[in-house]
């Protein structure tokens, strides 16, 4: 199955331990929501889609997020 608007697999957004490579701020948009209840921390699609979304400045990290 894919999300065709996002021209992604959902297989490569469900797995938290697999790096889904490069992403869109839209499909990066997505994974956030799907992973909802992952962290950063223990969540590689969540960690990838936070970082493009940083990149693309379509989100501010609060001065505690930072490494």
């Amino acid at each position: 199955m894919q999300l065709t608007s996002l021209n992604m697999h959902i297989a490569v957004l469900s797995r938290c331990r697999r790096d889904p490579g490069v992403m869109t701020a839209e499909q990066a948009h997505a994974a956030m929501q799907l992973h909802l209840d992952c962290t950063v921390q223990t969540c590689k699609v969540r960690r990838r889609a936070r970082a493009t979304l940083v990149e693309e400045g379509r989100c501010v990290l609060d001065e505690r997020a930072l490494p």
